[in-house]
């Protein structure tokens, strides 16, 4: 399991890191989700890597 915590708004940022954010059930700052480690959800996180932190559970 992954624990993924936007850290930075996604104002002034691509609309397409904005749609990942929300594919990531990501809405406000410091909000965090629980996802399971597949490769699909590291590819997100890769993609976006500037505006959340990751921590492994």
């Amino acid at each position: 399991m992954l624990k993924i915590t936007q850290i930075k708004s996604a104002i002034g940022y691509k609309p397409k890191a904005k749609l990942t954010l929300s594919a990531l059930g990501l809405k406000k700052i410091n909000q965090t989700v629980k996802k399971a480690d597949t490769a699909q959800i590291r590819g997100m996180i890769k993609k976006i890597d500037y505006l959340i932190k990751v921590e492994e559970v």
